[in-house]
């Protein structure tokens, strides 16, 4: 099979390159015409502005907050919003009373459900269920066919919780309704009659639940994976963890016991009894009602059953986040400003356009026509980094802070600063005399590492940046990095094979004087001289001085140490060639 050359090759890259280019357009495309995302990156607070919650903490029982509680309660509320993929969140106290909830935009219904979400997370057992709509008024049950309580219940489960008016609000109820869901704050010691959501993959479904048995303050940590098999294997399955502290441990092992207990009864896995469930209440509404198949003696129980990794995780975070040892009421909300405004946004860009124009301006100047290799480079690198932005906007809710844009401009010396490598590399090859296609594979053989060594230390500062600093630094941390692996990609898919593909043209090829490579301006001397003469080691710098000084003292500049020593010993051991050869004659 023949060899593929550098031509066909370098082709074969650019086309991938485009490919990537068209899907990330593609894609970003797509989310715009279907109303989900926008061609315009999203901004964080300080450019945008957005909305402003001011949350008056409460403690149960009326005691005053204090000082660890409120600070706990912060930790967890950035833990929220931060797990709810709201980037660049501002969120402190006031007054060392209230908390202070600044999000960029308008957020969205779940993201605030999520803030106001606070610690009335608890599990209680499912007496009664059914679907999710109001039972029509003629077909709700006579007075004298209403469910009659015969003695006090012995436990949460048993059905003498269920009175006439709980059962009467409990057919009433219409879960498709959500105003008719709003109630005030439950008591724990008490039946609760509410509802689960639909969802995307099941309807909405109303209970009647028994008093609190397990709270949620008892839940030490939470998490999803894949289920595993009988036999170890991993499944296709998601499912979410759950760990118990010790006094949350003892307890659900005793309420699992009797939940069992009707799971044997109603036949397992074949029968269905409501009272097989328990149900994981967050803020009187319940987030899951699964059965107990078996009595959980270790505090480790595990949730399955048609979970997709959105849906586990959602339950994850409302399960891990929900248990905040504080209420809360929101005492205000409002639109605020951008603080810093679009006049200092301007400034940055203005600062990134001035930028780019030096850096043109000298690409021009010191490499000719070379120079506007950097400049499509640029702007290939600028296309990459501006369709990231805007999908990571659209699917993980990305926002561009003043400090990101920061980021943006330094990106654009270092991103240009690699093509400069790359081509003094290869005009270290013309002036060793080597021709433009053999100076261009090998300048990059040379200048690849370099480029490498030098994106690997900016991807490393950019990591360690981003998880140890916070606030808008962050956002600093996260477009360095992003320019960083998109610079790479140029490099890798642009840049070389365009050279590559200059090196065949007779402009370049031939070095022209205004290329950028012209091999008289750089000093070259060539390895062939003609009528079968090779240039020798001690002909090449007499030549180079004598044609072009000043191209040789520009070479010798940009000598590296060692190709410096390298070629000092050369001189040496030139110096010695001559003086053994004159004491022999």
């Amino acid at each position: 099979m023949a060899r593929t050359g550098p031509k066909n090759s370098a082709l074969r890259v650019l086309v991938w390159l485009g490919v990537i280019l068209a899907v990330m357009t593609a894609v970003l495309a797509g989310g715009t015409v279907a109303g989900q995302a926008s061609w315009a990156p999203k901004l964080a607070l300080d450019l945008e502005g957005g909305t402003q919650m001011i949350l008056a903490p409460k403690v149960e029982g009326g005691s005053d907050i204090n000082e660890d509680q409120l600070n706990q309660a912060v930790a967890i509320i950035r833990q929220r919003v931060d797990g709810s993929g709201v980037a660049e969140a501002e969120i402190s106290t006031q007054s060392g009373r209230n908390v202070v909830v600044s999000l960029p935009g308008t957020p969205s219904k779940e993201t605030r459900a999520l803030i106001q979400a606070s610690a009335d997370m608890n599990f209680r057992p499912v007496l009664q269920a059914g679907a999710g709509a109001a039972v029509p008024t003629e077909s709700l049950t006579p007075d004298d066919q209403l469910p009659k309580p015969t003695a006090e219940p012995a436990n949460s489960s048993d059905i003498n919780w269920v009175t006439p008016e709980v059962y009467k609000k409990f057919e009433t109820l219409d879960c498709d309704n959500p105003s008719q869901d709003k109630q005030e704050r439950s008591d724990p010691a008490k039946p609760l009659v509410t509802c689960e959501p639909a969802t995307d993959t099941s309807p909405a479904i109303k209970y009647i639940l028994g008093p609190v048995e397990v709270k949620g303050s008892n839940i030490k940590s939470s998490s999803f994976q894949l289920q595993q098999g009988a036999q170890g294997a991993v499944t296709n399955e998601w499912a979410v963890n759950i760990q118990f502290d010790e006094q949350g441990t003892a307890k659900f092992k005793e309420v699992t016991e009797r939940l069992y207990q009707f799971f044997v009864a109603a036949g397992g896995e074949q029968g269905s009894d409501p009272k097989a469930q328990f149900a994981i209440v967050l803020d009187d509404q319940v987030i899951s009602a699964p059965r107990s198949l078996a009595v959980i003696t270790d505090g480790r129980p595990q949730i399955t059953g048609g979970f997709t990794e959105a849906s586990a995780k959602a339950l994850s975070d409302q399960l891990r986040f929900g248990a905040l040892p504080i209420s809360f009421d929101i005492q205000s909300e409002q639109q605020i400003s951008a603080t810093l405004g679009g006049e200092q946004l301007k400034m940055g860009l203005l600062a990134g356009v001035i930028g780019l124009l030096l850096v043109v301006v000298y690409s021009l100047f010191q490499y000719r026509a070379l120079g506007f290799v950097t400049i499509f480079s640029l702007v290939v690198a600028g296309a990459l980094t501006y369709l990231a932005i805007a999908i990571l906007g659209w699917t993980e809710n990305y926002r561009l802070s003043l400090a990101g844009v920061a980021g943006l401009i330094v990106a654009i010396g270092q991103t240009a600063d690699s093509f400069i490598v790359y081509f003094e590399r290869i005009r270290d090859e013309l002036r060793e005399g080597r021709g433009l296609v053999s100076a261009v594979e090998n300048g990059w053989k040379r200048a690849k590492r370099t480029v490498l060594a030098s994106k690997a230390v900016n991807l490393l500062a950019a990591l360690v940046l981003y998880f140890v600093a916070v606030g808008n630094v962050r956002g600093f941390a996260f477009t360095l990095g992003l320019t960083a692996i998109a610079d790479l990609i140029v490099v890798f898919m642009f840049t070389h094979p365009t050279l590559q593909l200059l090196a065949r043209t007779k402009f370049f090829g031939e070095g022209h004087r205004f290329s950028g490579l012209d091999p008289k301006r750089l000093g070259a001397v060539p390895l062939y001289r003609g009528a079968g003469r090779l240039r020798t080691p001690e002909e090449k710098p007499a030549v180079v001085r004598a044609k072009n000084s000043g191209a040789a003292a520009e070479a010798e500049r940009r000598m590296t140490i060692a190709e410096r020593r390298l070629a000092e010993k050369q001189e040496q051991l030139a110096g010695s060639s001559k003086s053994t050869s004159k004491e022999g004659k």
